[in-house]
């Protein structure tokens, strides 16, 4: 069985920046047209002049050909100037600005720690129409870490939304029944995107036959009835639900610590991930308009023109991926995928 999409984009990736750089890119760029790449290096990307010099670095260590496009994103921070903002919107390769409450997830001790703080900056960006992306959870370690997400929709997300309705807002790899349900009853300007590792596992993928630290991301894995909720919203042909991977590749000695860092290297079976899931639940029909219409029409970007095709074949994951300090765990490793990409 073959599938063909109109090329998919990815609207959440990590891509890191150096050698990692230079090892993980091409698994995106053979699956994808466009990507919005993450701008939470270190030092973080907070100006459209860092923003332009991290996408020159990103094609630099592509083929011409790849006809792949990235797509930048500014980090908030409490001392982001307006006029950088404005600047921003101005600048086609830009796509909007990345909100991480302090301390949330990888380099985020760059982020914004008091929300209210930054609402003369959302205002500017509600001006002039360019988009607020959001790592949705709560830092406060009172607050239990599966519900974070939760308490972050009522508390920090609700408030924004009502303050700024003209501020196009993306809730980023939502993952509960609470985040779904507040995209569904907001307006058209509010989206969310959804990883495949968030429709495929729950928390107890964790606990695998013992502690599984390539399974642990940002937002943590929820219970089941989460994973359901996020893959119905996924397979419902709601266009405020699209595709961003949050791929996000760590070495595998940061990985397996004592204190290990959050996220899943997917990129290498992303569009075949997606359609595993999907085909689980008889809706690969609602695949192209989820990774390949409805975040190009939210962004107001045009879709793509190319095409991309699936098999319905077996395709083995390596066990590891890239050299010495960089060897990478991609997620699957070792086992095989149900699809694979047609070159």
């Amino acid at each position: 069985m073959r599938l063909t999409l109109t090329r998919p984009d990815d609207w959440h990736l990590h891509l890191r920046d150096g050698p990692m750089l230079a090892t993980v890119a091409g698994f995106t760029t053979a699956r994808f047209g466009r990507a919005l790449v993450m701008p939470n290096l270190n030092p973080p990307v907070v100006t459209v002049a860092d923003a332009l010099a991290y996408r020159r670095r990103i094609l630099g260590v592509l083929p011409t050909e790849s006809g792949f496009s990235p797509l930048m994103a500014l980090y908030l921070t409490p001392s982001t100037s307006p006029d950088d903002l404005r600047q921003a919107a101005e600048t086609p390769e830009i796509l909007g600005v990345k909100l991480y409450p302090a301390g949330a997830t990888t380099n985020a001790q760059f982020g914004v720690d008091r929300i209210e703080g930054i609402y003369p900056l959302l205002e500017v960006m509600e001006g002039v129409d360019l988009p607020l992306m959001v790592h949705g959870e709560v830092t406060d370690p009172e607050v239990d870490v599966f519900d974070r997400e939760a308490c972050f929709v009522e508390q920090v997300l609700s408030p924004i939304v009502d303050r700024f309705p003209g501020l196009r807002v993306v809730l980023e790899h939502v993952t509960t029944d609470d985040g779904v349900e507040f995209i569904k009853a907001a307006s058209d300007r509010v989206a969310a995107t959804i990883t495949c590792h968030h429709i495929l596992l729950n928390r107890n993928a964790l606990f695998e036959g013992g502690l599984r630290p390539h399974h642990y991301c940002l937002p943590v894995l929820k219970r089941e009835r989460h994973r359901q909720a996020v893959l119905a919203a996924a397979t419902s042909g709601n266009p405020g639900f699209f595709l961003g991977s949050d791929s996000a590749p760590h070495p595998k000695s940061a990985k397996e610590s004592g204190c290990g860092c959050a996220g899943l290297f997917t990129a290498p079976g992303a569009m075949e991930l997606y359609a595993e899931a999907f085909e689980g639940v008889d809706a690969l029909d609602r695949l192209d308009r989820f990774a390949s219409q409805f975040g190009a029409d939210f962004y107001g970007l045009p879709r793509n023109s190319g095409t991309l095709t699936l098999e319905r074949e077996p395709q083995p994951v390596p066990p590891e991926i890239g050299q010495g300090e960089e060897v990478i765990v991609p997620f699957r490793a070792g086992e095989n995928l149900p699809w694979r990409v047609v070159p």
